[in-house]
């Protein structure tokens, strides 16, 4: 390969990872070109595998800012699937044709610039895919609108019965003060009877006017009796 061609090749592979959104490095060593295309419809639209020189693409990840993450991985015969979209896809796809193809081994890749192990790559292909995901969420979103909702359609009722209840004991406790009081205000009635003393003692006194009146009457026709005879 002429200098320009290896210059030109190194470019397209770091603008490749820099720009994907995850890269899985495998090894392919065995593998019939039938089973390569047959492995890269399995990786679904948004992922590309294609098979690489170790030497320019230490390079290039190098020039990509991943060397601490892909160049211990680039030994034997080297290819990497590009991921563009849902690495949950890509993941899923080489996931499955390495069961079925096991001379495909999957050595490492990146994911938004994290390095990932072999085994974090088939963890990620257990998960749903990325429209799955977002579904749930827009469900589990809309739920939670919904029950904010029926929340705030609740607080006026429930504001209206705690006025209420306020009211009605505000009223309970204002109406209960002047019936305690209505003893006191009796009171000057119960001092009447001593204000009829004085009526009271007529009875008396017309008694002693009239014992007085019986006590003189003999004396004075004693009196009377006494003239005569004079």
């Amino acid at each position: 390969m002429a200098n320009a061609e290896k210059v030109a090749a190194v470019a397209e592979l770091t603008g490749r990872f820099r720009d994907s959104s995850g890269a899985v490095l495998t090894e392919y060593r065995g593998l019939t070109v039938a089973q390569l295309a047959e492995l890269r419809k399995s990786l679904g639209e948004n992922a590309t595998f294609a098979v690489v020189k170790n030497t320019l693409t230490k390079i290039a990840v190098t020039e990509a800012g991943l060397t601490d993450q892909l160049s211990p991985l680039l030994s034997g015969p080297s290819a990497v699937a590009f991921v563009d979209g849902d690495v949950v896809e890509a993941a899923k796809g080489l996931r499955d044709f390495a069961k079925a193809n096991p001379l495909l081994v999957i050595k490492g890749g990146v994911l938004d610039g994290k390095a990932m192990t072999p085994s974090e790559i088939i963890k990620l292909a257990d998960l749903e895919p990325r429209e799955v995901l977002l579904a749930k969420l827009a469900g589990a979103m809309k739920a939670s609108l919904a029950g904010a909702a029926a929340t705030f359609n609740a607080l006026p009722v429930q504001l209206a019965q705690l006025a209420e209840a306020l009211r009605a004991k505000r009223a309970e406790a204002e109406g209960g003060a002047p019936e305690a009081s209505a003893p006191e205000a009796s009171a000057p009635e119960a001092s009447a009877p001593e204000a009829s003393a004085p009526e009271a003692s007529a009875p008396g006194a017309d008694a002693a006017e009239a014992s007085a009146a019986e006590a003189g009457s003999p004396g004075a026709q004693d009196a009377a009796g006494d003239g005569d005879e004079g």
